[in-house]
């Protein structure tokens, strides 16, 4: 059994993922926005809204009480927004709880295939969805090669039918979640690997920004800047 935190998890992809890995034994600490979107489950909820830097904090606090977790997926996620809020939540909010909870054994990364046409817009006030999406990728990349002892990767859920995605869309919502969940407890050879970018259960060409070494980098002296904290200067034991 593995103990697992997923953000942004009261609808959706999230919530959908949180039940599989429940009915499969697993301990599972939620995150609500707010405490009207609580929905009853029989995990725990912590509440933040994740476009506002005091209550990323307060949730990694409060998460970190339940922990420590095996896993962390990073699902929390918006898409109409303005540039400000893509770029807390999307972006700054996984980064934050990576500086101020302790290291996991397994981390996935939220993306998407509009990463594709993402660029390394580091300006907070001025990034686009897809800036975001690929800035998640590199997140992913950049912790697989940092900290090895975690298994860090992203995943493209393809266009689901969630309340983000929209009644039209045309993927599999289901498969959408289940890669999350094979990469966060699976121990096939496939899923226990680091710094890939899959849909699907299966590993996909990305965008090659992320895998530059210099723009992993430059994302994250922007995300230091920005947020005050380094994952270098981090509390190993908090």
């Amino acid at each position: 059994m593995k103990k697992i935190f997923i953000t942004g998890s009261t609808t959706g992809l999230g919530l959908l993922a949180g039940q599989m890995l429940l009915k499969q034994g697993h301990e599972v600490v939620l995150h609500a926005r707010n405490k009207k979107s609580v929905m009853k489950e029989n995990s725990p909820y912590v509440i933040g809204d994740f476009s506002k830097p005091d209550e990323v904090k307060s949730v990694a606090e409060e998460a970190s009480a339940h922990g420590p977790f095996d896993v962390i997926i990073h699902n929390a996620g918006v898409y109409t927004a303005s540039s400000e809020e893509l770029f807390a939540v999307n972006v700054l909010a996984p980064y934050v709880l990576c500086c101020l909870m302790k290291q996991p054994k397994r981390m996935v990364f939220m993306s998407s295939g509009m990463h594709l046409s993402g660029t390394l817009n580091l300006d907070h006030r001025n990034c686009s969805y897809s800036d975001t999406k690929l800035f998640d990728l590199m997140l992913a990349k950049w912790f697989a090669c940092h900290w090895p002892e975690t298994y860090s990767n992203a995943v493209d859920p393809g266009w689901v039918p969630t309340r983000m995605g929209g009644a039209g869309a045309t993927d599999d919502l289901i498969k959408g979640a289940e890669t999350q969940v094979w990469l966060s407890v699976s121990n096939e050879p496939a899923a226990l690997v680091s710094g890939k970018y899959f849909h699907h259960l299966e590993q996909r060409i990305s965008n090659p920004l992320a895998d530059s070494l210099k723009a992993q980098a430059s994302l994250i002296s922007y995300l230091e800047q920005v947020s005050g904290l380094s994952v270098a200067n981090r509390d190993l034991n908090s």
